[in-house]
């Protein structure tokens, strides 16, 4: 019955044109009010070719599974807002009566503050650092596990009823560049040894050193263009501060911490937006440099090149805050400086999770919005009406609205099609703000599923509307992207072990209330974090005085210890702590993880059936057919023996005859001579 369906299937595919199948898509498919619907993905795959309908089921797979991530990652946010009033330390910070002291957060300008000022971002870190963290970046990491499992479900089931099971990719045709470097080569060997040199020649690693060197370089430099950004935004985070705070309207200096941050994210937008641009220009160079042989070799290449800077591009400065912000800070009386006038800034007390939600929430917007969809949408329809303008049809305007225009007329006007790099690529992307530091974002997978929905219909309106009709290519997967998105979940999961122990609470509440809390809770925490500092052991005190003791965040002994400023025990068990949790988290989630990827088997079910009786059936027929092969030798066999039994008797017939011919000849030769022995003879 499955193979009659799709038999009938692909009957009534063949008999809708392309204007009624295109019409089609464009009503069921590039269409926003019909958001909720499945895409056709069949119909696509009739129009576009196989490589594309890939795309698009894999696009909408992975929507679909952003469903229960979002589900999940909205309870965790509103588990942190429902238990926000009841978390112990950042009620201690926001009590009216704690007049804790701390030191001050920039040298000169910046004066001592209170702890109680720190209230608000105390009690928004909690909303993304509380104890349902761990438990959503395992279910995020496992969620990824089943991602993966259930595409390559689902690829096999497109394989089957598209015919791709048994379909082998034909080998390339080396391109013409290859081709012409080939050739040139020839050449140069041919003038060297005067007579033409009969031997295939190739490019070999040696032709291609130089290219390899430029790459290196190039890409070196492109990361390294990319440090030297995210320092200058340091450099600017520190200044503004420094600015901010010498101002003498009370409300700036208030909100010094949000409008430095905010600013510094934004600015770190528009540098990744220009520098994405920049970098796929780049790496489509420096790969033609390589001058791959095969169009598939060249692919390959550019996109692991193109996702190299692109991932540092994007995740460079979300990677510094995560884990190297207030690291490098040291301690009052002997800070770190950058050019000896600027000090390394610090986290909040809060710590570094909420600057870096701001960071992650900001740079993943901002590039779905701007990036994603308005590029999208508005550069093709400029680059169309720049065509319309330069074309004949801009000059004879009147005169080819009188006629109607053939399809290819109409299409040669629309934007020629640059691949699915692009489209593969700011999926990736999302995927990895989506899976790497979700523990510091859980509404990650939220804003990831409504982009996507949108994402969907925008690029199929783009390809019905916008783009011209690719040639169709025909593929059973989607190539180097899975090892991609393999490589980026493997990855997620060392990332989030590092920020739920490093740059979360987390670790450090656990000690204490297991270790240090003399009854068992968090009562003291806040002040167990905080360490003594004597403000007459600094060489310069520029401000006013009260008393002499302050507080700052780090684990060290007070000034009156044997060794004052040193770190402390506490410091130490709490890192021993932070890389046995590191360690721990790590191989229990990928052991989990592979778990998923055993206990999920990688073809459906009922298609293993299918295509098990499909076998049988086709061995059965090839039986039948040699069997009567068989019968029909037989057969003819049987009738030759026939044939060569009565020849053989009409041929003894004849040969009787003549032998009696003969020997009546002899007779008569006998009895006319007398000689015997001629006549016997």
């Amino acid at each position: 019955h499955s193979l009659v369906s799709k038999v009938k299937t692909v009957q009534i595919m063949q008999l809708i044109s392309v204007d009624c199948l295109l019409q089609l898509l464009y009503e069921e498919w590039a269409n926003y009010s019909v958001f909720y619907k499945y895409q056709p993905i069949g119909l696509v795959r009739k129009y576009f070719g196989e490589k594309i309908g890939l795309y698009f089921a894999w696009l909408g797979l992975y929507t679909q599974m952003l469903i229960p991530a979002s589900v999940v990652g909205v309870i965790v946010f509103l588990y942190g807002c429902a238990t926000v009033d009841d978390n112990i330390p950042s009620m201690e910070i926001c009590h009216p009566k704690n007049n804790i002291t701390m030191c001050p957060l920039c040298d000169r300008v910046c004066s001592y503050w209170k702890l109680s000022t720190a209230c608000g971002t105390a009690r928004a870190s909690h909303l993304f650092d509380n104890p349902t963290t761990v438990f959503f970046s395992i279910f995020m990491a496992l969620w990824a596990a089943m991602f993966m499992e259930h595409w390559k479900r689902r690829q096999m089931r497109l394989n089957y009823e598209w015919d791709l099971t048994g379909f082998e990719e034909e080998e390339d045709h080396p391109r013409a560049e290859y081709e012409f470097k080939v050739m040139q080569k020839s050449l140069r060997k041919d003038k060297k040894s005067h007579h033409k040199v009969s031997t295939m020649e190739k490019l070999t690693c040696r032709d291609r050193l130089p290219a390899y060197m430029a790459n290196i370089v190039m890409m070196l430099l492109m990361i390294g263009v990319t440090f030297a950004i995210v320092f200058g935004v340091i450099l600017y985070r520190i200044s503004t501060k420094a600015a901010l705070h010498m101002s003498s309207s009370s409300i700036t200096r208030n909100h010094v911490q949000l409008t430095v941050k905010t600013t510094a994210a934004i600015i770190n937008l528009v540098v990744i937006l220009i520098l994405d641009e920049v970098y796929g220009a780049v790496a489509r160079w420096l790969t033609v440099l390589e001058i791959p042989k095969t169009d598939k070799s060249f692919e390959e290449r550019l996109i692991f090149k193109t996702f190299i800077l692109k991932f540092f591009n994007a995740f460079t400065p979300i990677i510094y805050i995560a884990f190297f912000r207030g690291r490098l800070v040291g301690r009052p009386g002997s800070y770190l400086y950058v050019f000896e006038s600027y000090r390394m800034e610090e986290c909040a007390h809060g710590g570094c999770l909420m600057e870096l939600c701001i960071q992650l929430s900001i740079t993943m917007l901002g590039k779905q919005l701007i990036q994603n969809n308005l590029f999208e949408i508005g550069i093709p329809k400029l680059k169309k009406l720049i065509r319309f303008i330069r074309s004949k049809q801009g000059a004879f305007q009147e005169e080819e609205r009188q006629k109607k225009l053939q399809r290819y007329e109409t299409d040669h006007f629309l934007e020629p099609f640059a691949g699915l790099t692009p489209e593969y690529m700011e999926m990736i992307i999302q995927f990895g703000f989506v899976t790497l530091f979700v523990a510091s974002f859980p509404l990650a997978p939220l804003f990831a599923l409504l982009n996507n929905i949108i994402e969907i219909r925008l690029d199929a309106k783009k390809f019905v509307t916008e783009l011209r009709r690719p040639v169709a290519a025909r593929a059973k997967d989607i190539g180097i992207w899975y090892n991609i998105l393999k490589g980026v979940a493997k990855v997620a999961v060392i990332i989030n072990a590092f920020v739920i122990s490093f740059t979360s609470d987390f670790i450090p509440r656990m000690v204490y209330q297991y270790t240090y809390s003399p009854d068992g809770s968090m009562h003291g925490f806040v002040n167990h974090t905080l360490s003594y500092f004597n403000v007459s052991h600094f060489q310069e005190v520029t401000v006013s005085l009260f008393f002499c003791l302050y507080r700052y965040k780090d684990y060290r002994e007070p000034p009156w210890s044997a060794t004052p400023y040193e770190i402390s025990k506490e410091f130490w068990t709490v890192l021993a702590v932070r890389l046995a949790f590191v360690i721990v988290f790590q191989n229990i989630v990928m052991l989990m993880s592979d778990i998923v990827d055993w206990l999920i088997p990688d073809i459906p079910k009922d298609i293993s059936l299918q295509i098990h009786k499909e076998k049988i059936l086709l061995v059965d027929h090839f039986m039948k057919e040699e069997q009567r092969k068989i019968h029909i030798l037989e057969s003819r066999v049987s009738t030759g023996s026939k044939e060569v039994f009565s020849r053989s008797n009409n041929n003894i017939t004849t040969m009787t005859h003549s032998c009696s011919q003969l020997h009546t000849k002899c007779t008569k030769a006998s009895n006319a001579s007398n000689d015997v022995f001629i006549v016997q003879s």
